[in-house]
């Protein structure tokens, strides 16, 4: 099966440090759409296997917040809405990187076919975990989402509506929709993820790593909308057997 294939996958050039931690290393890549529940599956990962989540999201905000040369260099492309630049993220995945070792999980990045040969020059990776979400699920829960803007507070229509439509529960006023929740702009990005990613899976899957999971296997989770539910329950003994496998 798929955990016999990639067990024979060749392994990416690249070196890597010997573990100083209490597990053995092992690079793990989470992959899967914007709002496709990246971040709930990297918890309960984290949480059962002890792995140590590296969100490129967060390392940006980081630098940014941190005032580093690399934030600064970041926030230029950032302030404009552009894509960060490989070369860049790349440095900064990788000086991340170095100060880990044990059970890594990566998110976010690589997102380009170039950023995937960058680092499988420096790091071997050894599972790609991607979640296959239908873009038009995401449309739906991401724009069903409306927003108290002073205190926070999230709504939805489908799982906590407020008591009176389009108000807040407690202070009575207006909700708002972000702009970047408006179905156009979420497709959108769903489009960007599809036309970056469709050539690092097909380049995944001939190293033989490529593990996907839709969550069809448990049709009743998937239509009570607990898609990431129905996904744990296939992805998590996959990892357990990926892990018991390691010296």
């Amino acid at each position: 099966g798929a955990l016999g294939r990639a067990a024979l996958a060749p392994r990416a050039l690249g070196v890597r440090a010997l573990s100083s931690g209490p597990h053995a290393d092992i690079n793990v890549l989470i992959m899967g759409p914007p709002g496709g529940g990246k971040g709930t599956i990297s918890k309960r990962l984290k949480k059962d296997f002890g792995f140590t989540h590296l969100s490129s999201g967060d390392m940006l905000r980081a630098q940014v917040e941190k005032d580093t040369p690399l934030g600064r260099e970041a926030i230029k492309y950032m302030s404009n809405g552009d894509l960060v630049p490989d070369d860049v993220m790349s440095n900064l995945v990788m000086a991340e990187l170095s100060h880990h070792s044990g059970r890594v999980l990566l998110d976010g990045f690589p997102r380009t076919l170039n950023q995937t040969l960058e680092l499988e020059g420096k790091v071997h990776i050894d599972m790609v975990l991607n979640l296959d979400v239908p873009s038009e699920e995401i449309v739906e829960r991401i724009s069903d989402r409306w927003i108290h803007a002073h205190s926070g507070r999230v709504y939805s229509y489908s799982f906590n509506p407020p008591a009176r439509e389009g108000l807040d529960d407690e202070t009575g006023e207006p909700l708002i929709r972000r702009e970047d929740d408006e179905p156009a702009k979420v497709r959108h990005r769903l489009d960007d993820y599809d036309h970056l990613t469709r050539p690092l899976l097909s380049h995944f899957a001939d190293l033989g790593i490529l593990h996907t999971f839709d969550g069809e296997n448990y049709p009743e989770l998937v239509r009570q909308n607990r898609r990431s539910d129905a996904i744990y329950t296939d992805l998590k003994p996959l990892v357990k057997a990926r892990l018991d496998r390691l010296p």
